[in-house]
């Protein structure tokens, strides 16, 4: 584990933010060089902190308006191996999440559609097609807030 100074999670909270903030913008928003705001940028790359920066696309404007949270439990007559689940759950373009959770269902997907009309359809052709799908709990998205968590 790194330790962080105030400066350190600072940075962090910009980036999370602004993922394309150059170390130059950095330096001058916290008081440092050009060169001293990069060399923690690449300290914290190093250490595993910044795992990589990601391009956030508006799904929305791409005709994407609905989001659907769904929790997906196995059927266990039969069980199928879990990769052949998340092999062919992958191969859905629409689920844009996949995550093995333990709990009451045995994972948890991110689905987007452009209406709820679509979403039937994926849910219905592609989902419940499945090996091994047995029970499917769905939650459509109404808002959602991003907040950059804890840092350090």
């Amino acid at each position: 584990m790194i330790d962080l100074d105030d400066q350190d999670r600072a940075m962090l909270r910009a980036l999370s933010l602004d993922a394309g903030l150059s170390a130059g913008e950095l330096g001058r928003r916290f008081g440092l060089s050009q060169p001293a705001a990069w060399r923690r940028v690449k300290r914290l790359e190093d250490a595993g902190v910044l795992a990589g920066r990601r391009v956030e696309v508006d799904r929305a404007a791409l005709g994407f308006g609905v989001t659907v949270f769904l929790g997906v439990k196995l059927a266990t007559r039969g069980r199928v191996p879990l990769e052949d689940f998340e092999r062919a759950v992958t191969a859905i373009p629409e689920v844009q999440v996949v995550q093995h959770v333990l709990g009451l269902f045995d994972y948890r997907l991110r689905v987007v559609a452009r209406d709820i009309a679509d979403f039937e359809r994926v849910l219905r052709r592609r989902i419940m097609t499945l090996p091994g799908v047995g029970n499917v709990e769905a939650n459509v998205l109404l808002t959602e807030e991003r907040r950059p968590g804890p840092l350090g």
